[in-house]
């Protein structure tokens, strides 16, 4: 049994939401979004709340049980508050800036690297070696900062390069005479 899935999800004030079969719409001050279910999952609005059950007893259904609750709490806190992702840039000559809505990083290169953020995505540059991204979808902000990421891995030995800000990397030694 899913122990998350068995709780409603509330419908935060100043969000609409409403459940059209598996599809389920919310509506807030940052934007609108939706979730499609999987047919396994049965999806109810009930007493401002939104209800997610297995339809059958299978190991898939309750499987996707729990998930789907989730990915609908995050639709609401999206077009609620949103999500923000920071990174950190380490290293001597690495820094970020903005160029219009691009991102342009240096990162040791021959060249600069720029960026193009997606659609719904917002960057930010609040210090040279801080990055700030931000929108209402979590998959789309977390693919973005990993994207950005994936230019300069921290490295172990000096630390240098792009992190998350919650990141903690673990260091090596380095060589001994």
């Amino acid at each position: 049994m899913s122990r998350i899935g068995k709780k409603p999800v509330q419908v935060p004030a100043g969000i609409t939401a409403t459940v059209d079969g598996q599809k389920v719409t919310a509506k807030g001050p940052k934007g609108e979004l939706f979730f499609v279910a999987n047919d396994e999952i049965t999806v109810a609005l009930e007493d401002n709340a939104v209800v997610v059950t297995p339809a059958n007893e299978s190991k898939d259904a309750r499987s996707k049980w729990g998930m789907s609750r989730t990915m609908i709490e995050n639709i609401f806190k999206g077009v609620k508050d949103g999500f923000e992702r920071k990174l950190e840039i380490n290293g001597v000559g690495y820094r970020a800036s903005l160029q219009g809505k691009n991102l342009q990083l240096a990162l040791g290169f021959s060249h600069d690297v720029v960026y193009e953020p997606p659609v719904g995505i917002t960057i930010a540059v609040p210090k040279p070696t801080e990055i700030v991204i931000t929108g209402i979808n979590k998959q789309q902000v977390g693919q973005v900062a990993a994207e950005i990421r994936e230019y300069r891995g921290p490295e172990p030995y000096k630390g240098k390069g792009v992190k998350y800000a919650e990141e903690r990397i673990v260091r090596k030694e380095g060589k001994k005479k």
